[in-house]
């Protein structure tokens, strides 16, 4: 008796649920450019549209969304307070930031209240399915161009060091660090990418690693310097002097 043919496997792409996004936007016009560029991703799927933050607040609460696309420049309710509402009664919903270049206080504040991260207006559909994606996935999105911007303001304050900090790339740490603390030349590796702006599937592709296997490094590296995100990541790597920017 023949063994019956079995089926192909199933299209894993086919099968994967797409990521529904909110967006909110009050200018009609910037609107409905994101939406045309969001809806020829197969990946996505946008569940609906806000012209204000009162009224994505609601939207959000009621539709629940995997990421929240949100512009910074809202009148009335802010996208900050908007990300501090949603991250308090919402905390799985992942919110990206849309800004400008002069919004650089304003980026930072969202970065506290528990954004995943920023793409500056005019992103392309390439860049915005991408960075949804990474967000998606716990990663952090930062654009280059801004993310040297923004270390360069988290540094204003900082406190130096006591102690003098090996140079960037000789080995990675602090001598005083304790063992359990110190990044591997990997992780120094990875950390010096994430400082340039590179998204973790930028950056498995340049080390040939899988995108699971950034994101094991990038939890070791967040647990040693004791931090939440990339941005804090940086920070802390630049204060000890493990990367340079």
């Amino acid at each position: 008796m023949d063994t019956p043919e079995q089926a192909p496997p199933p299209n894993t792409a086919a099968t994967t649920p797409p990521i529904r996004v909110f967006v909110v936007e009050d200018q009609t016009k910037i609107l409905k450019n994101q939406l045309k560029l969001l809806e020829g991703s197969s990946e996505i799927t946008i569940i609906g549209t806000a012209l204000s933050g009162e009224t994505g607040l609601e939207e959000v609460r009621r539709l629940k969304p995997d990421v929240l696309l949100l512009d910074l420049g809202l009148p009335r309710m802010s996208g900050i307070d908007v990300t501090r509402a949603v991250k308090a009664e919402l905390p799985e919903v992942e919110i990206l930031i849309f800004t400008i270049f002069d919004e650089e206080d304003k980026v930072l504040e969202a970065v506290k209240a528990g954004a995943s991260g920023y793409l500056l207006k005019g992103t392309t559909a390439d860049k915005m399915v991408e960075a949804i994606k990474e967000v998606r996935a716990g990663g952090t999105v930062i654009q280059p161009n801004l993310a040297r911007r923004l270390l360069k303001h988290f540094r204003v304050g900082e406190a130096p060091t006591p102690s003098t900090p090996e140079p960037a790339g000789a080995g990675g740490t602090l001598t005083e660090e304790p063992e359990g603390k110190k990044l591997s030349a990997r992780e120094t590796e990875i950390l010096q990418l994430i400082a340039k702006g590179v998204s973790n599937s930028e950056a498995a592709k340049m080390l040939s690693l899988s995108k699971a296997t950034i994101r094991t490094h990038l939890e070791h590296i967040y647990r040693k310097l004791e931090v939440t995100n990339r941005v804090e990541a940086v920070t802390e790597g630049l204060r000890k002097g493990l990367i340079q920017v």
